[in-house]
């Protein structure tokens, strides 16, 4: 791998460690707030809205400007978000506006892949970047907890600043400030990132005429017969994943008793199966024989069911560690295609933009529909069924789908897939 390389993983960890630790924090924020309950489940589709709302402009943003300079932009937009929380804003309205900087940083962080790595390193690239992004999930759920647990909270709050008085007065405030500095870092690190020298495609003076190209690369993918297939396969993963962060606090509310600092170390577990699934498919997969993890979907959703007949944190540990690692070892071959099936077609900021969309609605529509039936009363149990359910019917669907393709357009299959063999080769 290129030194490059590292520092974009440096940057990538330390920004979302931040993330992952603010979304525990801001759950506790609301919690002990006295907030409504399907508030701390909207702190996801929340998170989720400006992934939707700019993701035509968001792509072509970041194929217009060095990346690194992207992803520092980006990391500037997230500690304004948590200046917000911390001062008195509403914390939904706070993390959307993270969730903004978000939106913008990640065609960059996957975008630069592309243009610095050649194809053949893209599936172990993707493996270490989505193994060290899950390992700051675990460290940033577990971050989170004790920060804004007894301990480490009524030691941080403890520290008085002569003349000055910050106003921070509670665990979850003094939380948020811990982390505006890991923002810091990881824009120390996005100064550092190198210029790869690929061309930059400028952005039209006309915004809005980005909505139509945005809609032609969108359909681009969604036409192409192995775009399509790891674009439906990422989505959905995605969109239960990042809802089922949440759904884990709360089923370990209900099925263990436990806090928010304790039931944060579950979502930490179910991160180290996935880093673990993720390194294993970074080796064992190759670029073309992505298609061949689609059975590893179903099983999981299966999995997700059933988490609602365990009550014993001993049998929880190693079934959410299996949990994630067969989610991680789905994704990674399945993200490495759908980039360089993008990159070919669009360009790399442009396809992740439309990745993001796809995804990040995905979730966005799954969250509000959560958040949803929790404010009508809906348990974590009947939320865990559901979204098993869901998983279990769509990759079996899309499964179908993949193999009819692979019938009825089997010289176009066949065809791409001997284009993406040729760039391995290279």
């Amino acid at each position: 791998m290129k030194r490059g390389f590292y520092t974009i993983m440096a940057a990538q960890f330390f920004s979302s460690l931040a993330d992952n630790a603010l979304f525990v924090t801001a759950v506790e924020l609301l919690r002990t707030g006295g907030a409504p309950k399907w508030e701390p489940a909207a702190l996801v589709p929340m998170f989720a809205l400006f992934y939707v709302v700019l993701a035509p402009f968001v792509g072509a943003f970041a194929d217009a400007r060095p990346k690194g300079s992207v992803m520092f932009a980006s990391n500037a937009i997230k500690v304004a978000g948590c200046l917000m929380m911390l001062f008195g804003s509403h914390p939904l309205l706070a993390y959307a506006i993270v969730g903004l900087g978000a939106a913008a940083y990640s065609p960059a962080k996957y975008g630069i892949l592309t243009e610095l790595l050649p194809a053949s390193q893209l599936v172990k690239a993707n493996g270490w970047i989505e193994g060290l992004t899950i390992s700051s999930i675990i460290l940033g759920v577990l971050l989170g907890g004790q920060l804004v647990g007894h301990r480490v909270s009524r030691w941080l709050l403890s520290f008085v600043f002569p003349i000055i008085d910050t106003g921070i007065r509670t665990p979850p405030e003094a939380a948020i400030a811990v982390l505006i500095v890991l923002y810091i870092i990881a824009a120390w690190f996005n100064l550092r990132i190198p210029n790869t020298g690929v061309e930059m495609r400028p952005m039209p003076r006309n915004k809005l005429a980005l909505l139509p190209d945005f809609w032609n690369c969108n359909a681009a993918l969604w036409h192409d017969k192995l775009g399509q297939i790891s674009l439906s396969t990422t989505t959905l993963f995605w969109g239960v994943s990042g809802n089922l962060r949440y759904i884990v606090l709360a089923w370990s509310a209900s099925a263990l008793g436990y806090s928010t600092t304790q039931a944060s170390s579950l979502v930490g577990v179910v991160a180290i199966g996935t880093a673990a699934g993720a390194v294993l498919a970074s080796m064992r997969m190759r670029l073309d024989q992505a298609a061949r993890v689609m059975p590893l979907g179903i099983a999981m959703g299966v999995l997700v069911i059933l988490m609602n007949f365990i009550n014993n944190v001993w049998v929880a540990t190693p079934f959410l560690i299996l949990l994630g690692g067969l989610g991680g070892f789905l994704v990674v071959p399945m993200n490495a295609l759908l980039q360089h099936r993008g990159h070919n077609l669009m360009g790399s900021g442009r396809s992740i933009a439309v990745q993001n969309f796809n995804e990040q609605a995905c979730i966005l529509s799954l969250g509000a529909l959560y958040s949803l039936s929790t404010g009508m009363g809906l348990s974590a149990f009947g939320a865990i069924t559901a979204f098993g359910l869901v998983v279990v019917s769509f990759m079996a669907l899309i499964q179908f789908w993949h193999k009819s393709n692979c019938i009825k357009y089997k010289e176009q299959v066949d065809h791409l897939l001997s284009l993406t063999r040729s760039d391995i080769s290279h």
